[in-house]
Order: structure tokens, then sequence, then C-alpha cells
């Protein structure tokens, strides 16, 4: 029997609870940054320092963390469920935890590329970047992540992920942030959908919706249990 097709798109609410700040929070990671200074082509044109001095913080920031049970639970949902993460955060703790199909929209920490040549792409793990750091072709390395004003090159590969779901779960993220919040509207309108999420999510997106509320890890506990019931 075929399992069924489980896609859960994932946000920075499921890392908060690894120690990872997300960036809207009070005392988030973007607290004493200008945005625009750290993360878009014309700071890393300004000042390539501060930007790799930040995603050198970030990288180190990120190894540190451990999965926590939403991750070790999303994972564990492979035993049941096709499973794929379609995931907006840029730490590898999914694949840590244990998950194996994970698509990253924004990036991955643990990676630069080329500022010449976004397709050359190297893994670094939880090293730091300084200037003067080349690739291959000579180009200084940059963080093989998606700015603000930069195309969200997987993109269209999340939305095929997203169409071919038969459960659709959304977790820690309220996917008010474009175009990752375009993703919902790719599914099949008739499949089970599923949020995680301790308020009510305001966007009508929602409607008809299973609402859990609760936080990633206790929600990801209480999903396990309405999914496996539900086979």
């Amino acid at each position: 029997m075929l399992k069924k097709k489980l896609v859960v798109i994932t946000g920075a609410g499921v890392s908060a609870e690894s120690g990872l700040a997300t960036f809207r929070d009070s005392g988030g990671l973007w607290e004493g940054f200008n945005i625009e200074d750290v993360a878009s082509p014309i700071g890393w044109q300004q000042n390539p320092k501060q930007v790799l001095d930040f995603y050198n913080l970030r990288r180190a920031q990120a190894n540190a963390a451990k999965p926590n049970n939403a991750h070790i639970g999303l994972a564990n949902l492979e035993q049941h469920f096709d499973v794929y993460i379609v995931t907006q955060n840029v730490d590898d703790l999914h694949e840590r935890g244990g998950s194996t199909n994970v698509l990253h929209l924004h990036g991955e920490l643990n990676k630069v590329r080329s500022e010449r040549n976004e397709d050359l792409v190297i893994d670094i793990g939880s090293a730091a970047i300084k200037l003067g750091d080349k690739a291959t072709d000579g180009a200084q390395l940059r963080p093989h992540i998606v700015w603000f004003g930069e195309m969200v090159p997987m993109l269209e590969e999340a939305a095929e992920i997203v169409q071919q779901a038969d459960i659709l779960a959304v977790i820690g993220t309220s996917l008010v942030v474009y175009p990752a919040a375009s993703l919902v509207h790719y599914t099949d309108p008739d499949i089970p959908k599923y949020i995680i999420d301790p308020s009510i999510p305001e966007l009508h997106s929602y409607k008809g919706w299973h609402h859990i509320k609760e936080n990633a890890t206790t929600g990801v506990v209480k999903l396990t249990q309405k999914l496996i019931e539900s086979l």
C-alpha cells in the first residue's frame, strides 16, 4: 500500500523551541541590525564584512542548537507517510532531526556560494567565512541565503511538491510573507489541512483547516495522533 504524501510547511516557530530566535520577535536575531544592512544585495555591496560576520554568528548559533521534539516527531512520521518538509528556515535542524526530504526555500546557513555564480555552492558546515575566502571561480564567497529583493529559486519546486500533497500541515509560520505564503493555494482544496499555531491565524486561507492551538513541539504530538488515527 502506497503511503499518503504528507507535505509540511515549516517556519521559524519550529526552530524557536531549539533556542534559535525568530526574526520578528522582541529579542530576535534582527534586533540591533538594520535588515537591509545584513540581508540584501545592497547591504552586501556596501559592507560585505558585516554581512559575513552576521551570518557567521547565525551559523554558529544554529550549529550549537539541537533538534527539538517537533523536528524529531516530523521525522518519525516517515514511518507512516511519505513526508516532505518545505521549510522557510535556513538551519539544518530538520535534517539533524532525521527528516530525509527537506527543501529549503530561503537557502541554507551551512552552505556558501560564489557571489558571481549562484550554482557554485559549497557546504562549509559550521565554519566561518571571511573576506578573501574565494570560490573556485575566484569570486568572493557569500552566504547561500535568499536575501530580501532576491528571487526564491526553489519556489517552483516547492509549489510542485505542495500540489501533490494528500495532506498538508503548516507549523511555526503564519505564512504572511510572500512568496512563501502563496504555497498553500497550490493544494487540492479537498485534502485534510492542519495548522499548528498557539493563536488563531487571521488569514482567510485557513478557513476549514484543522487548528491545533499548540506550540510546535506539543502540536506535532497531537498532529501525529490525529494523522495516525485517520489511517
